[in-house]
């Protein structure tokens, strides 16, 4: 790691707003539904596929989160009105699992009866570890009642992942299978970068020979090589599994993915409240501050 990526991962989350709010730009569609209608059409057009999210966690009362299921309702009609090859990616504490868990769970099932009636389909995002069994359990329910409707998400850098893959192979199976970015103590979470990819893709090994469908969530190069290998391998068609990336993250690696024949997915966030995600992929991600600053600098005009 850089001095610079060392800095950013260390400092990010005591950096003013204004200053995220430069770096961060790329990866936000913009603050209403209707930017996140515009990027979408252009991915669509370039063919991508996207998720949608209105940005926003950890809320502090319900009524915040009867405000998110409006909106969550009102993208679900908006794909279908515009016609977008798009879905609805949510997270429980947006809907206050950490409030009122059978509140929560009220406002997702009809979140996800309503992907049914317009046949489209809602990702229940992974959090941190105090909500993984919940988030489970919300998802075996739904699956038995909307099969094909709904999905949930693994991360590879928890030590539990594969465990976890095994125990819920015995329904539909669709998921997102991405690293990881919540801080997490080391015996929830393995640190080192190796054992994270290893992790990974013994988890994308299981899922595929227990049969699910695997948004397969990374920039990670060797991981996107070894993903294709795995693929070629068990001899997978197109319609199985996709590739997944964040809006804002190495385009050039989207076209190699395009250009292999994979289907992708392009994670599409909008909204007012997108410092804390903003400084997350930060974090995760310093090579997106250090491009900004270039630009900044105008140190990248050749």
């Amino acid at each position: 790691m850089s001095l610079f990526n060392y800095v950013v991962s260390k400092t990010i989350m005591h950096v003013p707003k204004p200053i995220v709010s430069h770096f961060a730009k790329g990866y936000i569609a913009g603050p209403s539904l209707n930017d996140a209608v515009r990027v979408t059409k252009d991915l669509n057009a370039q063919g991508m596929m996207t998720t949608l999210d209105i940005l926003g966690e950890f809320i502090t009362g319900m009524d915040e989160a009867q405000g998110y299921k409006r909106e969550a309702l009102r993208i679900l009609q908006t794909i279908d009105q515009e016609k977008l090859d798009a879905n609805l990616s949510i997270k429980p504490t947006q809907m206050g699992l950490l409030l009122d868990k059978n509140q929560c769970f009220e406002i997702i099932h009809e979140l996800v009866a309503e992907a049914k009636k317009f046949n489209n389909f809602v990702r229940i995002d992974i959090e941190d570890v105090q909500t993984t069994d919940d988030t489970f359990e919300f998802f075996r329910k739904l699956r038995e009642e909307f099969p094909g409707h709904v999905g949930t998400a693994f991360q590879g850098y928890l030590r539990r992942t594969p465990q976890d893959v095994i125990n819920l192979g015995d329904g539909y199976q669709n998921y997102r299978l991405c690293k990881g970015i919540y801080v997490e103590s080391r015996m929830d979470a393995w640190k080192h970068p190796q054992a994270i990819n290893r992790n990974f893709m013994e988890s994308l090994k299981l899922l595929f020979k227990q049969g699910s469908y695997v948004g397969i969530a990374t920039h990670d190069e060797l991981l996107v090589f070894e993903a294709m290998n795995l693929i070629r391998e068990m001899g997978l068609k197109p319609d199985q599994y996709e590739f997944q990336m964040l809006l804002g993250v190495d385009e050039e690696l989207r076209k190699i993915i395009l250009a292999g024949g994979h289907r992708l997915r392009i994670y599409v966030p909008y909204g007012e409240d997108w410092l804390p995600y903003s400084k997350r992929r930060l974090k995760e991600n310093p090579a997106i501050a250090q491009h900004a600053l270039k630009q900044m600098l105008g140190l990248n005009k050749h």
